[in-house]
């Protein structure tokens, strides 16, 4: 006995196809909205952070929801423009919604748009780390792990630091040293030599060796548009052309 195939739009006969065509134009599939991060808890911060000047259309978006479900033609007509920017913005939706983030994306302890990171060593059973060297102790290496804010907070206007005070002079912390299991290392940053944390938007925090803040800014995930040199692609080897003619004309 033959087996039955699955019924679709070709195996169908010509007079069910068109109703086959309706029922699924009629069942449009429900975006998926991911939650929000510590990070990234509003569509303010997630167009600060995706730049291109976005975050000026931030009024124009009234919800998390609506930041993942507005199609491009609601877009357009809740004023973003131009069509590049909805385009820009809807591929950085999409690469949200899939867990690709930028630097800070999953940091855990944030406070008003900043996180701490701060240099820990952890157990290394390594080759590599199982001798002392003058910056790490025996058996251990160093990470950057998101900790609680406490030294990389901002500075308050309405509370200004004491005349002749001088942040250098604060006690400088040794590298705590930790559980692996509870040591996360934070994406995107690294440790260099001079407990000096590195990485894209990264700010060092003046005394605390081993201690820097990152912060929603604008543009920190921004992928620069690139610039057209001698007229791009298509036009450069015409633009040589006709400077080259220029310049023999002009020398002679």
């Amino acid at each position: 006995m033959a087996s039955k195939r699955p019924l679709n739009f070709f195996t169908a006969p010509r007079t069910l196809r068109p109703h086959l065509r309706a029922l699924h134009a009629g069942s449009p599939s429900t975006p998926s909205i991911p939650k929000p991060t510590p990070f990234v808890p509003d569509p303010t911060a997630f167009l600060t952070l995706i730049g291109r000047n976005l975050s000026a259309h931030a009024s124009k978006i009234p919800s998390w929801p609506a930041l993942f479900t507005y199609t491009s033609s609601q877009l357009r007509e809740a004023g973003v423009e131009p069509a590049r920017a909805r385009k820009y913005l809807l591929w950085w939706r999409d690469r949200y919604r899939n867990g690709i983030m930028g630097i800070g994306g999953d940091l855990t302890y944030v406070e008003k748009g900043v996180a701490e990171l701060r240099v820990v060593e952890v157990q290394s059973d390594k080759a590599g780390d199982r001798e002392a060297t003058v910056s790490k102790s025996e058996g251990v290496r160093k990470v950057v792990v998101n900790t609680p804010i406490s030294v990389a907070a901002l500075p308050d206007p309405a509370n200004p630091k004491a005349e002749g005070e001088d942040v250098a002079e604060l006690p400088i912390a040794v590298a705590p040293r930790v559980d692996a299991r509870d040591a996360r290392p934070v994406e995107g940053v690294k440790f260099v030599q001079g407990g000096v944390i590195a990485g894209r938007g990264v700010e060092y925090v003046k005394g605390h060796p081993g201690v820097a803040r990152i912060r929603v800014t604008e543009g920190l995930w921004e992928n620069r548009r690139g610039h057209k040199v001698d007229g791009g692609e298509r036009r450069k080897a015409e633009v040589r052309a006709k400077r080259a003619a220029t310049e023999r004309k002009n020398a002679r």
